[in-house]
């Protein structure tokens, strides 16, 4: 009897209460890992098949999308989320993985100085020109500017999905390219 006197003090009735949580739980940026494991989940299974139709290929897609749906576009979700650090690291991996599988390590063990020295540049040129543009020209502290020039450095496993799609993965270029993030130059 009490129950459905306080309900009827406040004006509040379970359907209310079941919006005021729906609400709740779909506010901007999402908090439910279940929600945001759907929406990550159902951007990687759709965004390929919706971009083959326009010739777009399905990494720049999921890049796009993880744009759109993150903190700087939609604010669906935010990257503060342990799950979406997960997925990133995951994604990482899996590509590292797909390399690994798909290289040959003939070639790379043939044009391994190559891939050293592709590595070393594609890391020493961004931090050189990087570091002194953030430091002195943006203002960033001296560690700040070394981690943002190093940012710069290069993402070749990103495209080589495309690379891998196209059929030219076993070519010499592609083997000292992919062989260059793994040399011993630090990344982030």
């Amino acid at each position: 009897m009490f129950h459905s006197l306080w309900y009827e003090n406040q004006k509040v009735t379970p359907m209310t209460d079941f919006i005021s949580e729906l609400q709740h739980e779909f506010a901007l940026p999402f908090t439910n890992p279940v929600l945001i494991f759907t929406i990550l989940l159902m951007i990687v299974l759709l965004a390929p098949i919706l971009l083959k139709r326009i010739n777009v290929p399905s990494i720049i897609g999921l890049i796009i999308a993880g744009v759109l749906i993150g903190p700087h576009g939609l604010n669906w979700i935010d990257n503060t989320h342990g799950g979406v650090e997960m997925f990133s690291s995951i994604g990482l991996l899996y590509i590292m993985f797909i390399v690994g599988l798909e290289l040959d390590l003939g070639e790379f063990m043939e044009n391994k100085n190559k891939s050293l020295l592709f590595g070393f540049y594609t890391f020493i040129i961004p931090l050189i020109i990087g570091f002194p543009v953030c430091y002195y020209l943006l203002g960033y502290e001296a560690s700040a500017s070394f981690l943002t020039a190093s940012m710069f450095a290069t993402h070749t496993l990103v495209a080589y999905p495309i690379v891998s799609r196209l059929g030219i993965a076993r070519n010499q270029a592609v083997a000292v390219t992919v062989g260059g993030p793994f040399s011993p130059t630090p990344r982030c």
